[in-house]
């Protein structure tokens, strides 16, 4: 399970191998039937979407045929989850097989359940009902701080497509601050979403770049096109059209090639992106680049993306001009943590917290850090 937690699809899937061979060797197809099971959620972080729908409908049966509920129960929301990400409207209705097989076990079962309905809805674009399920799923997923910190993804989401764009950065940081891996990417690329909406492209190509290195990192593909899409517009607001459209290309084949498709809930932004760039660029410029990107490699076009980072200067001053570790110290300041309890956090000495603490005040034009904290607040806190 902790393998699973950890979001690395390729310790899952050797740790996930290792174990059901060693389970098929002495006869036990419960645990083989779970092993086989995080073999699939590997395969989805890979973005090898197609053999994870098809290993878990075949362990989901299986186990089905076996009486085995708690498995039936993991392999109809490895489905949902699937088919979400794929787009197939069949996601809510194995969402909804996944709750009522779940009725008959209780506790963590039925908030797994939810938690499938509340993936099916987001990627149905069906706000309201995604709510529901989330709010059904937090209380039983109390008992299990793992889940929890895991549904606070799917919480960041929420908040933002209602426009509550504050609760979707807190639920955001704290889901980046507690996960690894694909867990971590896809909440950084939410956090991304986040400072897009609320007009701050520093922090967002900070937190879209940190995503995709993320994921080249340990070879997750699974939302990476998210993260592409994101840099895209945000490198058109800037006037590098070209850039921006050849990533959409990009992207667009990075979909096509895995059946990855965006969850509806971000469509208007996605579509404001490619008009705008389009009409900077006109139809036969835009058609060129697009078809540059999508002719790209995928770690080619990872490259490309990050190829432009360290070529945009920050401000010398202003928010815009914190690293992300200064906006970490910034938040952590604003939660009331002391210097020696920042440090802990963030793995370093109270003298380099000060250190960064001085950079930050110079930078804002601040000189306490009363004055940061109130600052803070006022702006929702700058990560």
């Amino acid at each position: 399970m902790g393998t699973c937690i950890s979001g690395d699809p390729n310790a899952l899937r050797a740790a996930a191998e290792e174990c059901r061979d060693l389970a098929d060797t002495i006869g036990d197809r419960f645990v083989s039937r779970h092993c086989s099971l995080w073999l699939s959620l590997a395969q989805m972080w890979a973005g090898n979407l197609t053999e994870a729908l098809e290993l878990s409908r075949e362990i989901t049966a299986e186990a089905e045929a076996s009486n085995d509920v708690p498995t039936k129960v993991l392999g109809l929301y490895t489905q949902a989850q699937v088919l979400a990400y794929c787009g197939a409207s069949a996601a809510h209705a194995i969402a909804g097989a996944c709750i009522a097989a779940a009725t008959e076990l209780g506790g963590v079962y039925q908030g797994i359940g939810y938690a499938a309905m509340t993936y099916a809805a987001l990627a149905a674009g069906d706000v309201t009902a995604a709510l529901e399920a989330s709010d059904a799923a937090r209380p039983i997923l109390r008992a299990q701080p793992d889940q929890v910190t895991m549904h606070q993804v799917l919480m960041a989401q929420l908040a933002l497509a209602g426009g509550d764009a504050i609760a979707a950065r807190q639920f955001a940081n704290d889901a980046v601050d507690a996960t690894n891996g694909w867990h971590r990417m896809v909440a950084l690329t939410i956090r991304a979403r986040v400072a897009t909406a609320r007009g701050e492209p520093e922090l967002a190509r900070d937190d879209a770049h940190a995503a995709l290195a993320c994921g080249a990192e340990l070879h997750i593909y699974q939302g990476m096109p998210d993260a592409m899409e994101l840099l895209a517009g945000l490198a058109g607001e800037v006037g590098s059209h070209s850039e921006g459209v050849r990533l959409l290309g990009a992207a667009a084949a990075l979909r096509q090639q895995t059946r990855q498709v965006r969850f509806k809930i971000w469509d208007a932004g996605y579509q404001a992106s490619v008009t705008a760039l389009r009409e900077a660029m006109g139809d036969e410029d835009f058609d060129r680049a697009w078809a540059e990107g999508a002719a790209l490699s995928t770690d080619e076009a990872i490259a490309y993306a990050q190829r432009g980072r360290g070529e945009r200067k920050r401000p010398a001053r202003g928010w815009g001009s914190l690293t992300p570790t200064e906006r970490d110290v910034v938040r952590l300041v604003s939660e009331g943590l002391s210097n020696k309890d920042i440090a802990k956090r963030l793995f370093v000495s109270p003298r380099t917290v000060q250190t960064h603490l001085t950079h930050v005040y110079a930078k804002l034009g601040l000189a306490s850090r009363v004055q940061l904290v109130d600052e803070a607040a006022r702006r929702g806190s700058p990560s």
